[in-house]
């Protein structure tokens, strides 16, 4: 099993450079950890909270990765850019990391970031169907030519190629049915959102699985995000969760993620996030993971390490807690087989 983290966001209150050393800090603690995956998101002109965008970003740290270290974005908002910008930025992003990038693309949430960018919402499932099929061509060929909705090139030719051939591994992320179709039919997998249950899940890798095979298109483990706190038990576990995520959980509603009730967040907060944070003691952890990986197709686990507010000692510090606590005893676990999920799964 391997396991990831998701680098996220500070109060904009916090200097810039204070920001970029919580960064460094956060990719030392987590290689010292064990962690392999290391992943950031993306956003423009976010209302009190900084994102450092993700490329530059991803660029820099790339200099401090351990040799078998992957780095990724979970996720870019595809659709507000322009593909041929966007895939010359990544193929160079993946010959800086010597072929260890993975790309994460997905629609994101927010219409108010296409309206500054003057890129129609409605349209960035299309958008983002198409930007992916650009890129694809611009990274594995000499010479483009490309006639589309939305952008058009004319035997072009082509200068920065990934080392990753045909491309770099794309994740996309979903949260619905159509969604996750996409994903198997553009992508090469799907990245489980953090908000929902196993239940969930395993209907969605379902249609999944349904698509790519329809294709005749390979499975592969899917990335799986989870919020994860260790306590002394799981009400102390729900405690310390509260006290550094519920301000992010009612910012996220509130600006309109349709996985989250805002009133539940805000006044239910532990029975909201019980069904799909894993919470608990070590033991506790551990055997919740367990849980999902004896169920799911799972590979890696993405968690947050950070959340805005959090200094880089106790960020450290809760990176040293889970690489002891759940990445050093899970590291030989062995997630189900998508064979073995379908055997026992009428697709």
């Amino acid at each position: 099993m391997e396991f990831g983290i998701l680098m996220g966001d500070q109060p904009v209150g916090s200097s810039p450079a204070e920001h970029l050393d919580l960064m460094l800090r956060k990719v030392e603690a987590a290689q010292r950890a064990g962690f392999t995956y290391l992943t950031i998101g993306q956003h423009f002109l976010y209302d009190g909270y900084r994102w450092f965008q993700p490329i530059p970003l991803l660029a820099r740290l790339a200099a401090e990765l351990d040799e078998h270290v992957k780095i990724g974005t979970t996720v870019l908002v595809g659709p507000v850019h322009h593909p041929v910008i966007l895939a010359e930025e990544l193929a160079t992003l993946d010959v800086v990391t010597r072929g260890r990038l993975v790309v994460g693309l997905g629609t994101g949430y927010l219409p108010a970031e296409y309206e500054v960018m003057g890129v129609p919402f409605q349209q960035r499932y299309r958008l983002l169907e198409e930007l992916i099929e650009v890129m694809s061509k611009l990274w594995s060929q000499d010479r483009v030519t490309h006639r589309g909705r939305f952008w058009t090139i004319e035997d072009a030719p082509t200068h920065v190629h990934p080392l990753q051939q045909p491309r770099p591994p794309i994740w996309l992320g979903a949260m619905k049915e159509t969604g996750v179709r996409r994903a198997a039919r553009h992508g090469d997998v799907w990245t489980i959102t953090p908000q929902q249950t196993v239940d969930q899940v395993k209907s969605l890798i379902e249609l999944y699985a349904a698509e790519r095979m329809s294709r005749g298109l390979e499975l592969f483990p899917l990335p799986l995000r989870r919020e994860l706190m260790i306590g002394s038990d799981f009400d102390d576990a729900v405690t310390r969760f509260a006290a550094v995520a519920r301000d992010k959980y009612e910012a996220y509603a509130g600006r309109g993620m349709t996985l989250l009730d805002e009133g539940a967040v805000r006044d239910e907060f532990a029975s909201t996030v019980q069904d799909h944070v894993i919470l608990g003691d070590p033991e506790q952890c551990r055997a919740q993971i367990a849980r999902i990986a004896e169920e799911l197709p799972i590979g890696p686990l993405l968690i947050r390490p950070h959340w805005p507010g959090m200094d880089a000692e106790q960020t450290a510090a809760y990176l040293e807690e889970v690489g002891r606590e759940i990445v050093a005893p899970l590291r030989d676990l062995r997630p189900r087989s998508f064979a073995d999920f379908l055997d026992s799964t009428p697709v």
